[in-house]
């Protein structure tokens, strides 16, 4: 089990588990003299607390032979949960939880957390048996998502609890993560009282600047100035503490006296702090910013910050911020983990609320999405990040939240700049970034380049409702802008249809097909009669309004017809005016220039295809040897500690046990041995160098080999050629001409697995046709369609068709084979050769390093 973590409870409060140590024996004799008869008894049975204390000897005693762990709330000890291994792979289970926290959820935590590690230790069921009175037991064992039997058996009931995870246990933990996330950040970002620690009367200090947003902002809960040299401040009493009961406090004080006053705001029961002040592990101090989030987390308190510029809540009137002005309300949900970025955003963005995260030592986007899931204000949101905490546990809530409500994301460090001291093709390929790229894309994010770009799709998506399909109309009064939009559609996938004809009621000077241009001396009233006709016509998804002013009735007039016009349809309707952004009337988001609008529009259409699509099956079971796969990986990294890449014949091995196909392949280590190899497999082989990676570079690859004499001498040849860097050789039959194509796939630590599919062979490198994913691959047909050389195995010129179906099921075991694998941080099949009959891998390269297995992602802890 982990040494330690803290975890969020059903009423957001935060408790302490770890495993239980010997010095606990203390703590829980008090557990249980604080239990009440009644709950003793349902635990203990007729043996009541003498048996309890009893118990608890025995959990502590160097004989016991179970896993347990505890839970601590402010230091207290205040639940214990065990599971004891029988020899039959069964396991006996037993809990006890202070009566002070019966339904804070902390019950089925532990019991979560008690499962899965005993199935990862080879339990296979859990037993426990239940006095038939114990309600709230039994329906905390049926509501773990666990398969579960149970027998009634002389007023007791025996339960038998499946240790293996379940969907409906997936489902479970998601739903209780949600209701435990969002409760937690109520108090911080919806509070009824703020307290801003440091505000003074000097105007230009950032406390007095919180403190006056909160007051001219309209809260219209108690704002608490808490300084302790002041008696008042802006008109309000000043406190020298922060007074009790306070939800959430901003503390602008220097760095040196933050670690006191997050003392006083947990001595005061504080539910969260926004820590203003910067000093910490943006300037080198990481020291200082752990020990005020152990303060926080201690307490039960969630940190906002520090080095952020506050928290915004506009519908709660709550601007806890030092923003130079003050934010509007609108339908976007805003997070930066840039101030100025932020602050950027807030100048052109409607928002419902902001969260500015700073460091992001505790609260992160992960946290924000949970709550604003559920916010009614919000309909969008909008993400600027610069480092993920948790990626994997990212794209799990991104994909849930985004199946409602659109999320956009804007992250820094595109560049290539990361680590490529790599010597496979798929890992010099799949960077880092790409790997956000295929986590996102995934998860239904909307992805972008830019803040501005982040700025164009809100509008779009918080004012209109998702494009039903690709095709657009284009109305407008400028033949030349209206081509650029047409232009600019077509490069974005955008479709520009014909429209029925006798549409519109011909105008003399007017190109009345798709884009209408109605010319420069259409009226308001025909720009807007235009959309409402296009709108109408069944061919139609989206209506794109391109108006040159001052042309016409003149630019209000004009804006004001397209804003009556879309009230008049349920289709997305959307402008570009000329030289002018904004929002038309409040709800026709408007663009200054044509591909301004359209690639907003692309995103919309994007995303609103993503969120039609059906569901994603759920894996299809396969047939694999993960023990023995364990076996081999642990085996190599016990001879090389620092990593390797895998002999010829571990590799094949590797691959058979997730029944890869693989060109049989013999180790040779001379001309003779070559020969006694091509016997072996049969000719016309192959015969290929081992040591370089990109073999072919250095001639370490020869075709076509004949005849034993030519296998004899193309040995002697290569090893010449090479040298030293040849360790040694394989021998394979020649394989049937067909399509080369490279499988690949890395592991990166933070991100998990990512699998590569592209064009193999030689041409790997040159063309750079690649796709991606984040496994479990349960697209990989859809995947291999996406590359640039896919016609050539759909049947190209006359070719006939490659077998696409066993190169996607290649593809889907090697995502199987990352995920169980975790210490395969380089893996390449470079080429399958995929041909009518099916795809067959004939050159491997896998490097192993030391990894630790990552956490289970059902195991609910805060980071």
């Amino acid at each position: 089990m982990p040494e330690g973590y803290d975890v969020l409870l059903r009423d957001g409060g935060i408790a302490h588990v770890r495993p239980l140590r010997p010095t606990d024996r203390g703590a829980l004799h008090e557990l249980i003299d604080r239990s009440s008869e009644h709950s003793a008894y349902l635990r203990f049975f007729t043996g009541g607390r003498k048996t309890a204390h009893a118990y608890m000897d025995r959990i502590t005693s160097d004989e016991y032979g179970g896993h347990a762990l505890v839970a601590t709330i402010r230091g207290q000890l205040i639940g214990v949960a065990e599971y004891v291994p029988g020899r039959d792979g069964s396991a006996d289970l037993a809990i006890l939880i202070d009566d002070a926290v019966h339904g804070h959820g902390l019950g089925t935590l532990l019991l979560e957390h008690v499962a899965l590690d005993a199935g990862a230790h080879g339990v296979r069921e859990l037993v426990a048996d239940v006095l038939g009175e114990n309600r709230p037991m039994l329906r905390v064992l049926h509501g773990l998502g666990l398969e579960m039997t149970q027998r009634f058996e002389e007023g007791m009931l025996h339960v038998v609890i499946a240790a293996e995870p379940t969907h409906r246990l997936h489902e479970g933990i998601a739903a209780r993560d949600h209701e435990a996330g969002r409760a937690s950040l109520r108090r911080v970002l919806a509070p009824r009282s703020v307290a801003v620690i440091g505000a003074g009367r000097n105007e230009r200090a950032i406390g007095h600047k919180v403190l006056r947003n909160l007051i001219d902002g309209g809260f219209r809960g108690p704002i608490h100035p808490v300084n302790p040299n002041a008696t008042e401040v802006a008109g309000l009493a000043c406190h020298a503490k922060v007074p009790d009961g306070v939800d959430l406090a901003v503390v602008a004080v220097p760095a040196r006296h933050v670690l006191e006053v997050a003392r006083d705001c947990a001595d005061a029961g504080v539910a969260g702090l926004v820590v203003v002040t910067s000093g910490f592990a943006e300037t080198g101090q990481r020291d200082g910013e752990s020990d005020l989030l152990k303060i926080c987390r201690a307490a039960g308190m969630r940190l906002i910050g520090p080095n952020c510029l506050g928290v915004v809540n506009t519908a709660a009137r709550l601007n806890a911020s030092f923003l130079p002005h003050r934010p509007v309300r609108g339908r976007v949900a805003l997070m930066s983990q840039s101030g100025a970025v932020g602050a950027a955003l807030l100048e052109r963005l409607d928002v419902s609320s902001f969260v500015s995260v700073g460091n992001k030592a505790d609260v992160s986007g992960n946290d924000l999405l949970e709550y604003w899931e559920d916010d009614p204000g919000t309909d969008v949101i909008a993400l600027y990040l610069e480092s993920f905490g948790n990626p994997r546990r990212f794209a799990r809530i991104a994909r849930r939240v985004g199946a409602r409500k659109p999320i956009l994301l804007v992250k820094s460090g595109r560049g290539g700049a990361g680590d490529r001291a790599v010597r496979s093709h798929t890992a010099a390929a799949a960077t880092p970034d790409v790997a956000v790229d295929a986590l996102t894309r995934a998860a239904g994010v909307i992805r972008l380049d830019s803040v501005h770009e982040l700025i164009d799709t809100a509008k779009l998506l918080a004012a209109q409702p998702l494009p039903r399909g690709r095709r657009v109309a284009i109305v407008g009064n400028s033949g030349g802008p209206q081509a650029m939009a047409a232009d600019a559609c077509e490069r974005h996938g955008l479709v520009v249809p014909e429209l029925p004809p006798r549409l519109l009621e011909a105008r003399a000077a007017a190109a009345l097909g798709n884009p209408v241009d109605l010319t420069a001396d259409a009226t308001a009233p025909e720009i807007g009669a235009a959309v409402k006709a296009v709108a109408e016509a069944p061919d139609v998804d989206v209506v794109l309004v391109v108006y040159t002013p001052p042309f016409g009735d003149g630019l209000d007039a004009t804006r004001q017809a397209i804003a009556e016009a879309a009230k008049c349809t349920d289709k997305a309707v959307l402008a570009c005016v000329i030289g002018h952004g904004g929002l038309i009337d409040g709800r026709v988001p408007s663009y200054a220039f044509p591909e301004q609008a359209v690639a907003a529009l692309a995103h919309a259409v994007r995303y609103a295809e993503w969120r039609r699509r059906p569901l994603e099956p759920a894996p299809a079971p396969m047939s694999v040897d993960v023990v023995t796969a364990r076996e081999i990986v642990q085996a190599e990294l016990a001879k090389r500690p620092d990593g390797c890449w895998l002999s010829p014949a571990v590799t094949a091995r590797l691959l058979r046990c997730y029944s890869i196909p693989f060109a049989e392949t013999v180790d040779v280590h001379s001309p003779e041995t070559a020969v006694r190899a091509a016997v072996h497999v049969g000719l016309p082989c192959v015969l290929k160098a081992v040591g370089p990676v990109h073999k072919s570079d250095v001639g370490g690859v020869l075709l076509n080999l004949r005849s034993h004499d030519e296998v004899r001498q193309a040995y002697r040849a290569m090893s010449a050629r090479i040298g030293s860097e040849m360790t040694g050789a394989v021998v394979q039959r020649m394989l049937p001409a067909g399509v080369e194509i490279i499988v690949g796939g890395v592991n990166y630590l933070a991100f998990g697995p990512l699998v590569m599919v592209g064009m193999g062979g030689v041409t790997a490198d040159l063309l750079a046709d690649r796709a991606f994913r984040v496994p479990p691959v349960t697209d990989a047909t859809d995947m291999i369609g996406e590359l640039r050389c896919a016609p050539l195995l759909r049947g190209y010129r006359g070719s006939p068709p490659m077998n696409i179906q066993s190169l996607a099921d290649q593809v889907t075991r090697i995502g199987r084979l990352l995920e169980d694998l975790p210490q395969v941080a380089e893996l390449d099949l470079n080429p399958v050769i995929v041909s009518p009959d099916g795809a067959t891998t004939v050159d491997a390269r896998i490097r192993v390093a030391p990894c630790e297995p990552p956490p289970s992602p059902l195991l609910r802890r805060l980071r």
